[in-house]
């Protein structure tokens, strides 16, 4: 069964550039240790601080794996300490979900 890693960041909205960068490393290290990044997201209007990240991992054990490569990966290290280093990232919460099959990746009828 697969699952998403549902990340909420709370940010600091003046440093928003900081975390777009720091995304954007993920982009690489991600999928080299494992996880299928489904993307990160800012906050386009309404409220300005809060982003998002999401990981997709064919099972837990899987997720737990790509946890272990990540603690290995100089550039995860790295981008975990340009993280506390310029402290842009006020608070993260995960949630592990399922997809519920018949829903996900539904195409509009323009887009078939």
């Amino acid at each position: 069964m697969k699952i998403t890693c549902f990340i909420e960041y709370q940010i600091d909205p003046f440093n928003s550039d900081k975390f777009e960068e720091y995304a954007d490393n993920w982009g690489t290290i991600i999928p080299e240790c494992g996880g299928e990044l489904l993307g990160y997201f800012l906050p386009h209007e309404g409220t300005n601080d809060t982003a998002y990240g999401l990981i997709s991992f064919d099972s837990l054990a899987r997720y737990e794996e790509y946890r272990a490569r990540l603690r290995q990966s100089d550039l995860g290290k790295t981008n975990f300490e340009y993280a506390q280093q310029e402290q842009f990232i006020l608070k993260e919460k995960r949630t592990f979900l399922r997809a519920i099959p018949s829903t996900y990746m539904k195409k509009s009828k323009e887009n078939k």
